[in-house]
């Protein structure tokens, strides 16, 4: 990449936040809460008046349910319609939340509205006490194992074959209650 291409890639990435908290109508202070980053620290980087450390944008990705590659992948000329992705190159898809594994086996965010990944939950995991809560649909099919899911205050219990298909506008968590990891495809929906 040359110096052309790396300007450009780091000066797309505070126009990308900023794109993506007005879409999620978050104020400053509510993404710095969800991402422990200061509101300070994203309006600078918001405006391009300072490049994030790779925490801080690993902490904002997360927050707003992007993969880091979002904000530093190079926009392509010309988009592809069709994205294979053999077993063996499955990229890592970053989150904020321990022992889940993310394998993404979708397009790039900024192609396509749907991404899945393939997900493996380590036993006991969870997404915390706190509810989640953001604009979108997900789906969770269980290829192996058991995952509690909480959506607007019922609790699904899937295991292996099971689904659920939820809004994410209501407050939801997941868990793998068991002593077993569990494997699933997680697919989100997120607005543009």
């Amino acid at each position: 990449m040359g110096e052309q291409e790396h300007t450009k890639v780091v000066s797309s990435i505070g126009p990308k936040i900023r794109e993506l908290r007005g879409a999620r109508q978050l104020s400053l202070q509510q993404l710095a809460d969800r991402s422990d980053v200061s509101p300070a620290a994203i309006h600078k980087v918001e405006q391009g008046n300072m490049v994030p450390t790779i925490t801080t944008l690993l902490k904002i990705a997360a927050a707003l349910d992007r993969p880091v590659s979002y904000f530093v992948e190079e926009e392509t000329e010309t988009p592809s319609y069709v994205v294979y992705t053999p077993a063996s190159e499955r990229r890592k898809v970053y989150t904020a939340h321990q022992g889940i594994d993310l394998q993404g086996i979708s397009g790039s965010y900024g192609q396509y509205f749907v991404a899945a990944a393939v997900a493996e939950v380590v036993a006991g995991a969870s997404s915390g006490e706190s509810p989640l809560r953001h604009p979108g649909e997900e789906l969770i099919f269980i290829l192996s194992g058991t995952l509690e899911v909480d959506v607007a205050e019922q609790t699904f219990r899937l295991t292996t074959g099971d689904s659920v298909h939820f809004r994410t506008d209501h407050d939801h968590r997941w868990r793998n209650p068991t002593k077993r990891p569990a494997k699933a495809v997680w697919m989100a929906l997120r607005p543009a």
